[in-house]
């Protein structure tokens, strides 16, 4: 965050939201790691939407369900650590917006388009998925983590590297 533009209860809510999204996408991906023989075929074979026909697509393929299921509980996690700590909290809320996009985008909330399971807060276009993509975005935009996390002493360091003479 540059210094001066946010107030300070601005700064902590922003960094109380980055926190809060990393504890989900964290709980999320333990949860799917602690499971042994989770799949997110499940998920993918009850897509509806525009998109359905893609998703279904990788939940019937194994080989690449043998790349999806690793990418998204590891991914998950490792998003989830990024924001609690505020280290590399830039591309963890970018990664966290890709991941959110495309489970938007594989069971939409959209009228006609039921997910088979029943889920709370669907509003017509908005769900949770796009409320916590808003909320990734704000984070992206903001800078959080040099407030208060791990970025802060990151980019201090690399301020303070000497950058090599000039040939």
């Amino acid at each position: 965050m540059v210094e001066g533009k946010l107030s300070r209860s601005q700064v902590i809510a922003v960094v109380v939201l980055r926190v809060v999204i990393g504890w989900h996408f964290l709980y999320e991906g333990v949860a799917k790691l602690a499971k042994p023989g989770w799949s997110a075929a499940g998920y993918l074979t009850q897509s509806r939407g525009p998109f359905s026909e893609f998703f279904r697509s990788m939940a019937a393929d194994a080989g690449v369900l043998a790349v999806v299921n690793p990418l998204n509980m590891w991914g998950l996690t490792l998003i989830g650590l990024g924001l609690i700590l505020g280290c590399f909290t830039r591309a963890a809320a970018l990664s966290g917006m890709l991941i959110v996009a495309l489970y938007y985008l594989c069971n939409p909330p959209f009228v006609g388009y039921f997910y088979s399971i029943p889920t709370e807060g669907s509003y017509l276009i908005v769900n949770k998925n796009l409320v916590e993509l808003a909320g990734l975005a704000v984070i992206l935009v903001t800078g959080s983590g040099r407030a208060a996390g791990l970025d802060r002493i990151i980019h201090a360091v690399i301020r303070r590297r000497p950058r090599s003479a000039e040939a």
